[in-house]
């Protein structure tokens, strides 16, 4: 999938931030720079440029302020896992569960989701209304279900990041458009998301791609959206059809869908293409220890790396770390030079897990501990005979945990389980969400910040 592009985009919803800019610097790790919005005016006008702008839509979902880097390091600094080893302050914040309204994390992370919310606007809004012959009704319907089904993951993040959010469904061409609009509830924001993905399915094809969404994708993204609703019923069934799929399998071995340059196998639902020279995932710098041209920024934690390494609990799992010359361990998911690692969005293991514990919360056990065993035995763990609906469900976020250990799904798994409090120790509730980023609040006075920040 190339997704380099030539059409601009007004960035979104105050358009007075600019994507942020990752270095490999501790002290410049992420740093926030102003630039104004880019007018777009008629730019979509024939079936190239249509191609041309959904490109861009999937340059913003994997830009380094979204899925490139600085989105996941949210949910990777806030869990268990991950332990921090610069010395920026802002970024141990998330360490600490102190993130301040002024973090630049946050604030990279809201300017680039917003600019992906954009740029899908714009070719929802302007794809219908092109008439060139060659773009043909089943060309301009997949266009504009895979930028619908892009907002909906765009607006599913900021719910559970932010909560409630503005909801904007029109372009932003100016810094003044679609400012004073009110921030929705949590609820209501991720309502947009699943209307968006629900527009999505009916438009887009029931094929199978790793790297472009299809209506599989959709499935994939709804039975998430599902689990965090806790409407374990939807969820199971979406799960189920993506496992009954034969285009979809877990692989012999953990290591198989990342090792040895491979991409796109059979593991993988979704995931982001970078060819490691116009675009570049930026994760490999943070995890990479200095010796293979990273700084480790980011690194298991001394928790994490026993269960990895313990045959009991980790099994081929182990191949997610190594050991550098100074007996250093790192994380070895995000290792390709100079950065064409995939990020991944969704693996059929996730569909596994989603239906185990879909299933636990239903009370079929049964049904829950195969899925859960699925899991178990590819990745070398004997399996679980039984369980009480308690520690099954302790099993399956257990396995969560480490299946998707530098995946970024900790600190949301603990949150939507309303764990979090009892397993981080976080007393204050109301950092369960991240505050708005002052930035956003002094820019436009209908916001208001979220309780306790």
């Amino acid at each position: 999938m190339k997704r380099s592009y030539t059409i601009s985009f007004g960035v979104g919803r105050l358009a007075l931030l600019a994507i942020v800019l990752l270095t490999s610097s501790c002290e410049a790790f992420l740093d926030v720079q102003p630039k104004e919005s880019i007018s777009d005016q008629a730019t979509i006008v024939d079936k190239i440029s249509a191609e041309t702008a959904l490109n861009g839509v999937y340059s913003a979902l994997g830009s380094g302020g979204y899925y490139g880097t600085i989105f996941q390091s949210i949910g990777y600094l806030s869990g268990d896992n991950v332990q921090w080893t610069g010395s920026q302050s802002q970024v141990q914040e998330f360490i600490n569960h102190r993130v301040s309204p002024e973090n630049s994390t946050i604030a990279g992370a809201w300017v680039a989701i917003y600019n992906t919310i954009n740029r899908a606007n714009n070719v929802i809004a302007k794809v219908p209304q092109v008439t060139d012959p060659a773009l043909t009704a089943s060309i301009k319907n997949s266009i504009v279900g895979e930028a619908l089904a892009v907002r909906g993951l765009a607006y599913f993040d900021l719910a559970r990041t932010f909560g409630g959010v503005p909801i904007i469904l029109a372009p932003t061409i100016s810094p003044s458009d679609n400012r004073g609009i009110v921030r929705a509830t949590q609820q209501q924001t991720f309502e947009q998301a699943l209307a968006d993905f629900n527009a999505a399915e009916q438009l887009l094809p029931e094929t199978t791609d790793r790297y472009r969404i299809t209506r599989n994708t959709v499935w994939a993204l709804k039975s998430r959206y599902h689990l965090y609703q806790k409407e374990y019923r939807l969820a199971e069934e979406l799960a189920t059809k993506l496992i009954s799929n034969p285009d979809f399998g877990l692989l012999s071995s953990y290591g198989a869908f990342f090792q040895n340059d491979v991409r796109g196998t059979r593991e993988s639902v979704f995931e982001i293409y970078y060819n490691g020279t116009t675009e570049v995932n930026n994760h490999r710098n943070q995890w990479q220890p200095q010796s293979n041209g990273g700084t480790r920024q980011w690194a298991p934690n001394t928790q994490i790396s026993s269960l990895l390494t313990t045959p009991s609990t980790g099994g081929n799992r182990n191949a997610l770390i190594k050991v550098d010359a100074q007996d250093r361990i790192y994380g070895d998911l995000y290792y390709r030079q100079p950065g064409s690692d995939p990020s991944y969005i969704f693996r059929i293991a996730e569909a596994y897990l989603i239906r185990a514990e879909a299933r636990a919360r239903q009370g079929n056990l049964t049904g829950g501990c195969e899925d859960l065993n699925a899991i178990r035995t590819r990745s070398g763990l004997s399996p679980i005979e039984s369980a009480s609906q308690e520690s099954l469900l302790l099993s399956i976020e257990e396995e969560r945990r480490l299946e998707f250990a530098f995946e970024a799904d900790r600190w949301f798994d603990l949150v939507r389980s309303e764990r979090a409090a009892e397993v981080l120790g976080i007393t204050e509730s109301f950092r369960f969400l991240m505050p708005i980023p002052v930035d956003q609040l002094m820019a436009d006075e209908s916001l208001v910040q979220n309780p306790g920040y």
